[in-house]
């Protein structure tokens, strides 16, 4: 099949605001696809989208597919309106609009373990994903890792997601829809393709969601204030000590499909319907909340569902509405997968403070070289936190980018 590509556009989007590095890396979203040249592609709505940036512009394109063309007649090239879309799409796939900066900011004046992890990882936002999606990739979260997690998915995709093109080599699948596996030997195929125990709930919860439920009744659980794609928002009532009540509602309706327990049921709140307050509490984050939280004490000794209803209502007092956004920087600063970058930065850190020493005693030798003042050392300080996130990019701008 061929396919149609649109010339590269920019958003101006800098590091701080969205770091894809991380943000695609981090657990929430499973079938983006890091190229050679360290781009990102995805099928999104019908088509490939493919994202790259550097420290203040975030670049995107296209590719479309098109029907094959008669010899020596070019496809056709790419509308106006599907060049609008993809950008629309983009900025509410990417959830763009709120300052990301500020909400640091925020989240750092009212927790101090938040102020002393966030710098380090900058430029996290949580998806506009889709709801189903969300739901069926969290059921493959159960008792797994990332890096299966998302070879589940793309087996998923490559078996019944509708084939999109075939371009720089690879094959595209969309993700599949609730009905496309519904069928009596879904469950079957997927135990083949190493699904395991998980095979019967994606299975169960298809038919469920597909032939049971009314069509838009998983998308009817949405926060009104994030809605699918190319809607209005709208409001969604007042906060709670264990949030909104529409997100309250979602939780325990998703409760009621196979598979899905508090843990899955959050995710999919927050990453696939956009409640805020939603954070999901696993082994992982009940770590962190006895590590950096004082809990694992008194009645909260163990991770039982009033634990769980304990730490996450902590949570949302000290960040509110996007407490789920703030936990999943947290989640992400103890990721193995960044450990490196933690490293880096100390070595990086370490290192500043070496030369400023060595400036110092230069100084005191001789007038001729002025100090450092903190300032311009702390510059130096980001803009080589800037470096270790983006060097694959720069390596790429030596290539003409």
């Amino acid at each position: 099949m061929a396919f149609r590509v649109t010339a590269w556009a920019s958003l101006p989007v800098p590091l701080t605001e969205l770091c894809l590095a991380t943000t695609l890396r981090c657990g929430q979203s499973f079938r983006w696809k890091q190229c050679e040249d360290q781009s990102w592609t995805c099928v999104l709505r019908g088509r490939i989208l493919q994202l790259d940036q550097n420290d203040t512009h975030l670049r995107y394109r296209s590719i479309w597919s098109c029907p094959e063309s008669a010899p020596l007649t070019p496809p056709p090239s790419v509308s106006p309106d599907e060049i609008e879309d993809s950008k629309e799409l983009l900025h509410h796939y990417l959830n763009l609009s709120p300052n990301l900066e500020e909400l640091y900011r925020q989240w750092s004046e009212s927790d101090q373990n938040f102020r002393k992890k966030a710098p380090k990882f900058t430029g996290i936002r949580i998806l506009r994903q889709d709801a189903w999606e969300a739901l069926i990739c969290f059921i493959c979260s159960s008792n797994n890792n990332i890096i299966r997690i998302a070879q589940m998915v793309d087996k998923l995709c490559t078996h019944y997601g509708k084939y999109i093109t075939t371009w720089d080599g690879r094959a595209y699948y969309d993700f599949p829809g609730p009905k496309a596996l519904v069928g009596s030997k879904v469950e079957s195929h997927l135990r083949e393709l190493g699904f395991g125990y998980r095979a019967k709930y994606i299975a169960q919860t298809a038919r469920i969601v597909g032939n049971d439920k009314e069509e838009g009744w998983l998308d009817s659980l949405r926060n009104p204030e994030s809605p699918v794609y190319g809607q209005l928002a709208g409001p969604a009532g007042d906060m709670k000590p264990e949030g909104r009540d529409g997100y309250r509602d979602a939780h325990l309706k998703l409760l009621e499909l196979q598979g899905v327990g508090p843990k899955v049921a959050d995710c999919v709140c927050l990453m696939g319907l956009g409640w805020g307050e939603a954070v999901p509490i696993d082994t992982h984050v009940w770590q962190i909340a006895v590590r950096d939280y004082k809990f694992g004490r008194g009645k909260h000794t163990s991770l039982t569902k009033a634990t769980y209803d304990a730490v996450a209502n902590h949570f949302r007092k000290i960040w509110g509405e996007e407490a789920g956004w703030a936990h999943s920087v947290l989640f992400t600063a103890d990721l193995k997968v960044f450990a490196d970058r933690l490293q880096a930065k100390a070595e990086i850190k370490e290192a500043i403070k070496d030369e400023d020493t060595a400036i110092a005693s230069a100084t005191t030798a001789t007038t001729s070289i002025a100090p450092k003042s903190e300032q311009e050392s702390q510059k130096r300080v980001l803009e080589v936190d800037q470096v270790s996130v983006t060097s694959s990019s720069r390596r790429k701008r030596r290539k003409g980018w």
